[in-house]
């Protein structure tokens, strides 16, 4: 909830108080805040199948709640609770924004011109770095019940019963 409320916030402040596609320096060419409204993906990629992207994010989101429900890592919650909120904030724009409900265009206001042509926003931000997150807990083999992998491969390692070994004088 804390992600979803920073992410609508920032959009309330970005509506009410920065001019539509005109740059405001932050810190020069490094951050600026620009405001535009997308009605597609990243890069504006599909801006005419806005609905998809809402059917899209409606569904991410059910996933994410189904494999929350037996989440007993405090890890995997709060990197599930921030994709979450990402993908609820960009929700919440695609049902409430105008041109209307389900085909809204998402806010974005944060510009990093040296680094990509695109600009963001708060819940594109925590979308980003919870998947970046979810490899990472993915790679290093923690579970969603707090176990590891390598837990799991010592078990059946050991349930396994020991090989015969032939000593020299059985041979």
């Amino acid at each position: 909830m804390i992600v979803l409320a920073a992410d609508q916030f920032a959009k309330h402040l970005t509506i009410e108080h920065l001019p539509e596609r005109e740059a405001v320096p932050v810190l020069g060419e490094f951050l600026q805040l620009f405001y535009i409204r997308n009605s597609g993906a990243a890069f504006s990629i599909g801006s005419s199948m806005t609905w998809i992207f809402t059917i899209a994010l409606s569904v991410v989101a059910g996933v994410i709640v189904w494999k929350a429900v037996g989440v007993r890592s405090r890890l995997w919650a709060v990197v599930l609770g921030c994709l979450l909120g990402g993908v609820l904030g960009n929700l919440t724009d695609r049902l409430l924004r105008e041109p209307g409900f389900a085909v809204g265009h998402v806010v974005d206001m944060i510009s990093m011109p040296w680094m990509l042509p695109a600009i963001f926003n708060v819940a594109d931000i925590f979308i980003v770095t919870g998947m970046i997150s979810v490899a990472l807990l993915v790679v290093t083999g923690l579970r969603l019940d707090g176990t590891r992998e390598r837990d799991h491969a010592a078990d059946d390692g050991e349930a396994s019963p020991p090989e015969a070994v032939a000593t020299p004088s059985e041979a």
